[in-house]
């Protein structure tokens, strides 16, 4: 019974070990490749900016004869851009994307799939889909897209013994957060953060605080975006004048 199972075993291993070597001649005989895409991955970029979507075949391969499909799921059309056997198939792009998406012949010649878009805006902001239909392959992109400035402060209601700062930044995006911080670094109790978003779908945000006149009292306006690890800040000397650093 033991001489049985061994048997039984080995048959089932040289039995898979052909599978798989039939298949692979098969599809050497034939031309055909198991591709596999870019891992899946985020891109962060700026407002304004170009950036590049990366896709690539595993191993390379000349993808110019190919349809090639960049698409966001969660639009109607979805489509970005669309490569289709040797040519740009732009007739059902998402307007939003218009005159900004290109593809480089060359290298899809050597098996890069990547998409370059160009000014980005706020709304590009998503998942983009790199689909490769003959071997129906796909790879996700998460594009973050931000904007950011420098925050400015300003001095009303200014006595002999304390000064309300008002702290402004606009052209954010994603909303951020304003912090305003002693000269310790410190959080300081401030008013709470005033934020409006502009037709442009970018973010103005803005704070006031009431501090003391003190000699070397400084202070810092902190406005930042925690998605994109991005910030900006202002600092203030407050004594018997007010003076920016």
């Amino acid at each position: 019974r033991e001489v049985i199972t061994k048997f039984t075993f080995f048959k089932q291993v040289i039995s898979q070990t052909l599978f798989y070597f039939l298949l692979f001649y098969y599809s050497f005989q034939c031309g055909t490749y198991l591709y596999l895409l870019t891992p899946s991955q985020t891109i962060i970029t700026l407002v304004g900016e170009d950036v590049i979507l990366p896709c690539h075949l595993e191993p390379p391969s000349d993808a110019v004869s190919e349809t090639l499909e960049w698409g966001r799921p969660d639009l109607d059309p979805r489509f970005v851009h669309v490569w289709y056997k040797g040519q740009n198939h732009l007739v059902n792009q998402n307007p939003s994307y218009k005159g900004r998406t290109s593809l480089s012949t060359e290298k899809l010649k050597q098996g890069d799939l990547s998409l370059k878009l160009s000014r980005v805006k706020p709304s590009d902001n998503g998942r983009y889909r790199c689909f490769f239909p003959s071997q129906h392959k796909e790879s996700i992109i998460e594009l973050l897209v931000g904007s950011l400035s420098l925050p400015t402060i300003s001095g009303i209601n200014i006595n002999n013994s304390r000064v309300v700062l008002q702290c402004e930044s606009a052209g954010w995006y994603p909303e951020p957060e304003l912090l305003w911080l002693d000269g310790e670094g410190n959080l300081l109790s401030a008013g709470p953060t005033e934020t409006l978003r502009g037709p442009d779908d970018l973010y103005t945000v803005s704070s006031r605080v009431t501090v003391e006149k003190r000699h070397k009292n400084s202070f810092t306006c902190r406005v930042q975006q925690r998605d994109m690890k991005q910030s900006r800040e202002t600092h203030i000397h407050v004594s018997g004048k007010i003076y920016f650093i």
